[in-house]
């Protein structure tokens, strides 16, 4: 006989993405829960630890199983999924970047919860949450500082991936001179990195980077 816990579980799974209605008791056929191998842990705790409600995030599993019947994402998938925002550039390095940060267990892949959290961040949470989950993308070594290398490389991935088709185009220096901005801007000892706390420091000085960091509020 199943626990209680066990039936709650299941019941929680399946109204997240609907292949279980409460108020009717109906079940998705057989065929569609047979292609998922992975489902979340339920949707009480996914709406403890995000800002989305649970209509939220039915919405949002729906599509992400239709893109991802297995339940998870790998890395592939990811930059296949990127790169049709911006088919006229190459965005497969600046989708490695991002991945590695939805990867929030380093495990090569991305579950919903993973999805969803940083989304939650992205596109919910507070001015310090987003500047954080920034920092983090920045920091590609995720050894708490960015250097000169990494903002380079980051650049250098924005700039591949649609630098070459703004209008005006880019000059071939901007990444270089946007790394140079960002260093006079933020390194403040002159040490050759940008740690956590001048990020932070300069980032909320900034009028125009605040403002930027409400761009995507309730978007959803």
């Amino acid at each position: 006989m199943k626990s209680r816990s066990q039936d709650q579980s299941l019941s929680d799974s399946r109204e997240l993405d609907r292949s279980y209605d409460p108020l009717t008791g109906s079940l998705a056929d057989d065929g569609e829960l047979s292609t998922v191998c992975y489902r979340p842990e339920g949707l009480d705790r996914l709406v403890q630890q995000t800002n989305f409600s649970k209509k939220e995030l039915q919405v949002l599993y729906r599509g992400f199983k239709n893109e991802c019947p297995s339940g998870v994402v790998n890395e592939e998938t990811f930059k296949s999924i990127y790169s049709q925002f911006f088919p006229q550039g190459d965005s497969g390095m600046y989708a490695h970047f991002l991945f590695d940060t939805f990867d929030i267990h380093s495990n090569g892949t991305v579950s919903f919860e993973d999805f969803v959290i940083n989304l939650s961040i992205i596109l919910r949470g507070s001015i310090t949450d987003k500047l954080n989950w920034a920092f983090n993308l920045y920091d590609l070594n995720k050894d708490g500082c960015i250097t000169r290398e990494e903002m380079t490389d980051i650049m250098n991935s924005i700039y591949d991936m649609m630098g070459k088709y703004t209008y005006p185009s880019m000059k071939d220096n901007a990444p270089k001179e946007h790394v140079d901005s960002f260093f006079q801007k933020m390194d403040k000892n002159n040490d050759g990195v940008v740690t956590i706390e001048e990020f932070l420091d300069t980032c909320q000085k900034d009028e125009n980077i605040m403002q930027s960091m409400h761009l995507f509020d309730n978007v959803i």
